[in-house]
């Protein structure tokens, strides 16, 4: 006991010691957190899609909170509450990140309001019960931390007899170990094809019903496309499918004001932002009759939404108001509609002297989590709507030229993007190379010239995705990170 008592005061001081002498860059961040993202990832909640969304959307807000920490002289936080769906642990494998079992999960609430990676990184994992041990093994910045008072700011070092007796894990043993354990791409392929093969052959059947269903609906209705809000399992897919294709014989009447547009299967029923036609899965076919049916008030809604973006862009010099699925919540009509009139409401106030035209060809995205204004890498800005008009403004003219080179190079790598992907998909003789929505254009074009390098013979007639992590989804999609070793 009183061994275990010392333990804890060490540890206790030693935490301290480095939360005061150090900082954590963003990928230092990522490394940390990899327990805590083995533990929570949506592709493992394939079979239960209610927990799988909220992890989805949670890891959104969470990404966002992170990337504000890192933004030079960002200092307006907003406490920010999270849960997630944690899978349980498999007994006695504690020091094994990736050892989770399939059969349980538990719900963790907590808020973030700390200032600085490594306080916040520790929160996420000491809220979701995972160890903190291995960020004392992360190759941290030295530089001292802005809001401590103490100067020290070097790692502190410890003689090889402190380990020795208290037990604690010596960090560069464990560093030294974890380079030599690294996974790389060939060794995880190697570990990994034969499962995903099986997964995949399994799977033809349904896929290729998945193709059927998915034509024979979108030529029955006249629809411009049929989407999923994540992605679901085949078998999943299939199954909503057949419930819409149910709904089609018993009620074909009610589907007449759908043609031309865009059915999106997700957690809850309505019309999107982007104006496509969502439908939960979970309702029932009367709730989503009762949503075809209204169909007509949404179109005339969606009319005066487009009309308030116009004048919106009127105040702001031309700027053109846009919505982005990939990169914001999944709004309704009429909650996006509320955001938009409340910031008009309040342009309108401010009387801003925007020259008319003089922002044309840049676009703007409303964002309710934030309070400073920034430039997206993909060009278009990201405008709080609690944002100031005057720092609005100055911001705005600031980055304008930016803004405008930025667009460009986002087309320009749009462009060598989909070439590269054409040309991986022909060497490598994949049946489909894709990205997550959170892998960026840069990333994606990186991992693709290293991935021409090599030579994968394993890749052959497989569904390959480009992530953050590696994994292999239940229906024998391989997942690789962009930035494999």
């Amino acid at each position: 006991t009183f061994y275990y008592f010392i333990r804890l005061c060490l540890e206790k001081i030693l935490l301290q010691c480095i939360l005061q002498s150090r900082t954590l860059s963003g990928a230092d961040a990522i490394n940390a957190l990899r327990p805590f993202y083995f533990a929570v990832h949506p592709d493992f909640f394939g079979q239960h899609p209610r927990e799988r969304e909220v992890n989805e959307n949670s890891l959104k807000r969470l990404n966002g909170y992170l990337e504000n920490l890192q933004k030079p002289g960002f200092r307006s936080f907003k406490p920010t509450q999270l849960t997630f769906y944690v899978r349980e642990r498999e007994p006695n494998s504690s020091d094994v990140p990736e050892s989770f079992s399939a059969s349980g999960f538990r719900a963790v609430s907590f808020t973030l309001h700390t200032r600085d990676l490594l306080s916040t990184v520790l929160d996420i994992l000491n809220s979701c019960s995972l160890s903190t041990e291995h960020i004392q093994s992360l190759n941290v910045n030295s530089e001292p931390h802005k809001e401590a008072k103490s100067t020290v700011n070097r790692p502190i070092k410890w003689d090889k007899t402190y380990y020795s007796f208290t037990g604690f894990k010596d960090p560069e043993e464990e560093l030294e170990q974890a380079q030599r354990m690294e996974t790389t791409l060939i060794s995880w392929l190697d570990d990994h094809e034969a499962s995903a093969v099986k997964k995949l052959k399994k799977s033809l059947p349904l896929r290729k019903e998945l193709e059927r269903l998915k034509f024979e609906l979108s030529r029955q209705l006249q629809l411009s496309d049929i989407r999923w809000q994540r992605s679901w399992g085949i078998a999943h897919r299939c199954s909503q499918l057949h419930s819409l294709g149910r709904l089609v014989q018993q009620r074909p009447e009610v589907l007449k004001n759908v043609k031309g547009h865009t059915v999106v299967f997700t957690d809850r029923s309505g019309v999107s932002a982007a104006g496509h036609i969502m439908l939960g899965t979970m309702d029932v076919h009367d709730h989503w009759t009762k949503i075809f049916e209204r169909l007509p008030n949404y179109y005339k809604l969606q009319k005066r939404l487009l009309c308030l973006e116009d004048r919106i862009s009127q105040l702001l010099g031309g700027i053109q108001v846009i919505y982005i699925e990939e990169l914001q919540p999944l709004l309704t009509l009429e909650e996006y509609y509320k955001t938009l009139d409340s910031f008009y409401n309040k342009l309108c106030d401010s009387r801003l002297p925007f020259h008319p035209r003089s922002l044309r060809g840049l676009q703007m995205i409303l964002e309710s989590d934030s309070y400073t204004p920034s430039l997206h890498e993909s060009g278009h800005f990201t405008i709080p709507t609690v944002c100031d008009p005057a720092s609005l403004q100055w911001f705005i003219f600031a980055k304008a030229q930016e803004a405008r080179e930025n667009l460009k190079r986002k087309e320009e790598m749009m462009i060598t993007e989909k070439e590269l992907i054409d040309t991986s998909t022909e060497k490598f003789s994949l049946d489909r190379l894709y990205k997550e929505p959170s892998v960026s254009s840069a990333q994606m074009i990186d991992c693709c010239k290293r991935l021409l390098k090599e030579s994968l013979p394993y890749l052959q007639g497989m569904h390959l995705c480009i992530s953050h992590f590696y994994s292999v989804l239940q229906d024998g999609d391989l997942c690789i990170p962009w930035n494999w070793k």
